[in-house]
């Protein structure tokens, strides 16, 4: 079966929806029609009983650190900067640590010439500025687990809330009125325009903006660059302006500015860092919940040892939710589809990662479409050996879709994407502090789902990171004919994930029981329907989660607890390889969920439901995806990229993700409505 698994890579015939819908139940023979799903039982039996002979759980991915395997302490993309430099040219590095430094390392860490530009405490990790000569010397020290350029980080550049699903749960709270009020979303970004309307506490007469700070040094929490402002708004504008129109989808949240990007949109993986080293410190104090990253880099280094994904693992095992956007690097310059090119820190597994959808600015969803600049998977992040073979880590991203291209939300005065395309304001008002303008990307859909989780744990605080994901997932709506690395499990539906995730048990722990019941009634229908101009629209829900290389299926997702949905673990840590096969851990999931052994283009149903755009057996083995740089079904794999020193991907990469924020797609925008000064009495 691993053979024939692999030997089907990509096949030319493509299933009916017929035989996707053949499953296996207990016991049954698994034939050749039956194969696109595995029963989650005993059929894993030799590769299960090795694994509990060892332990009764998996490891941490992020943990394990390749203890099996040699590899190199030093980043692929930094030993490609130290052999085109010059060796007394000096380099920006993050060191990663293992454990405290010895007397060795710390008489090299205070030699001439070595700079500590910053500490991260929660994560092991130092900043430093060195000399490039003197690189190599770290990765001689036991203590040092993994050395890595402090590269750039940019971002990844009313309407939303109605058609996303938003509006139907206002009234779904305790009080009354869902609109994240007590949870706390940190916006790590370009900073925010604290006196815009958009941010008002109404029932306070004050700011929701709890908190100030500014890591990147220019001594400034406010938004010269323009992005921090609009994507605060998405997720937690308060409609005040327009009557509604313009609202975020959490309009009451507090929200934690977090500055890391310069005036001119740039920043660093260690002001990141910065940033998140301090919400370690500090969400509790604040109750923030959500963390939104609508920024990144090109994901080169494996998760296993990226420094912001590991930063990210750790705030979703305290319990956060991370909601980072996917890229704007969904096609080439020849309007090809291109795969591969989720940005980092959205290739961490832990993390929610987002594509963007394009609405067409109607409120129904039947004409919703994935933009074409969305960063299509698999994850092509990677690990190099010591004989210097890299090994892909090809997970499926994103997992969820949101609305993103050519959205409205507010503007900060003056900044500079303004100047450099003033077309980008709405028109909706001459005031500066109501003023609203139109952006495109990943990083607009990517706060839409902040806001979603904001909601949902307002709804139910006793939720984990990985149950949002999987409740988001589950009651997501497949768009037709986009395969899963473009759609991931489907757009955003706010409705149907509020629905299931108020029913959750808060008496649910990591303590709780495999195939325990979960919810305090029956499962709602797996539906949805929002109003529209053109009357009630109804559409179904994927049903499905995806788990790292494959997805689960099954109403048992909602209706028992699974193992995977604890902290300290992945979803994917339910799903084992045996010998290129996708098996099911029956200690993480329970029987009645099936596990897909393809990556399919969804017919706008069910994630089980669709033809077969490549078979799982792709995505195993060391990641070598097809030979790299080949067709992949409809589009071209990027494969490892062509890189420069400093870790930015050369070409058309940056330019075409900026071009991607600031015009969107050749569609209709959101719809404008003119500002009459008149303050919208529902928030």
């Amino acid at each position: 079966m691993a053979q024939s698994l692999l030997n089907r890579a990509c096949p030319t015939r493509v299933r009916s929806g017929q035989e996707l819908k053949s499953i296996t139940k207990l016991g049954e023979k698994v034939t050749t029609k039956t194969r696109p799903f595995l029963k989650l039982s005993l059929i894993a039996s030799i590769a299960l009983v090795a694994m509990l002979l060892g332990s009764s759980l998996l490891p941490n991915v992020a943990s394990a650190k390749h203890k099996d395997k040699h590899f190199s302490k030093i980043a692929s993309e930094l030993r490609n900067q130290l052999h085109n430099g010059n060796g007394e040219a000096t380099v920006k590095v993050i060191l990663q640590l293992n454990n405290k430094p010895s007397g060795s390392l710390n008489a090299l860490l205070k030699s001439n010439g070595v700079k500590v530009k910053r500490k991260f405490l929660s994560f092991n990790s130092i900043a430093l500025e060195l000399p490039a000569n003197v690189v190599d010397s770290l990765g001689e020290f036991s203590e040092v687990e993994f050395v890595s350029v402090d590269s750039e980080v940019r971002t990844l550049g009313g309407h939303v809330a109605h058609t996303a699903g938003a509006d139907n749960v206002r009234s779904m709270s305790p009080d009354g009125t869902l609109d994240g009020d007590g949870v706390g979303i940190a916006i790590v970004d370009s900073g925010i325009y604290g006196a815009h309307t958009a941010f008002k506490d109404a029932q306070a007469n004050g700011s929701r903006i709890v908190v100030n700070q500014d890591f990147t040094g220019e001594g400034r929490t406010d938004d010269p660059y323009g992005h921090g402002t609009h994507v605060a708004a998405a997720a937690a504008g308060n409609g005040i302006v327009s009557n509604g129109q313009y609202i975020g989808i959490a309009p009451r949240a507090k929200i934690v500015n977090l500055r890391v990007l310069n005036a001119q949109g740039i920043g660093s993986v260690s002001s990141v860092l910065a940033a998140l080293n301090w919400l370690m410190s500090n969400a509790s104090t604040y109750n923030v919940r959500v963390v939104n990253l609508s920024l990144g880099m090109p994901a080169i280094n494996s998760y296993k040892n990226d420094p912001l994904c590991l930063a990210v693992r750790a705030l979703v095992d305290n319990g956060i939710v991370v909601v980072a956007a996917a890229g704007n690097n969904g096609k080439n310059n020849s309007g090809q589809k291109v795969y591969g090119q989720i940005h980092c820190p959205g290739n961490e597994p832990s993390a929610l990662t987002v594509g963007a959808v394009d609405t067409y600015g109607t409120d129904q969803r039947s004409d919703d479409t994935i933009a074409t600049y969305s960063s299509r998977g698999p994850s092509r992040s990677f690990w190099t050996d010591e004989n210097g073979v890299k090994h892909f880590d090809n997970i499926i991203k994103p997992e969820i879709s949101a609305p993103g291209n050519k959205t409205v939300f507010a503007e900060s005065p003056n900044n500079l994407l303004l100047t450099q395309n003033s077309s980008l304001d709405a028109g909706v008002s001459s005031d500066p502090t109501r003023k609203q303008m139109t952006l495109s990307g990943t990083s607009m859909a990517s706060p839409v789902v902040a806001g979603a989780a904001a909601l949902l744990l307002e709804a139910n605080p006793s939720l984990s990171p990985n149950m949002i994901k999987a409740l988001m997932m589950y009651t997501a709506q497949q768009l037709p004919n986009f395969n899963m690395f473009e759609q991931g499990a489907g757009e955003l539906n706010i409705d149907g994930a509020v629905r299931v995730g108020k029913l959750v048990k808060s008496s649910i722990t990591n303590y709780t029981g495999l195939g325990v019941s979960m919810l305090t009634s029956a499962a709602p229908s797996a539906q949805t329907t929002i109003t529209t101009s053109n009357g009630p629209s109804t559409f179904l829900w994927s049903k499905g989660v995806i788990v790292g290389q494959g997805f689960l299926t099954g109403s048992e997702l909602i209706t028992k607890y699974q193992k995977i949905y604890g902290t300290g673990v992945l979803l994917g840590d339910g799903v084992l390889l045996g010998d290129g096969v996708l098996l099911g851990d029956s200690t993480r999931i329970s029987q009645g969920v099936l596990l897909g052994d393809s990556i399919p283009i969804s017919n706008g149903t069910t994630m089980a439901d669709g033809s077969v755009f490549c078979a799982q057996g792709v995505l195993l083995g060391d990641g070598v995806l097809l030979g790299d740089r080949v067709l992949l079904g409809d589009g071209v794999l990027l494969g490892d990229g062509v890189l420069l020193g400093d870790g930015v991907l050369l070409g058309d990469s940056v330019l075409q993700a900026f071009n991607a924020m600031l015009s969107g797609d050749a569609t209709p925008s959101m719809p404008i409505v003119l500002d009459d000064s008149t303050d919208y009495p529902g928030f």
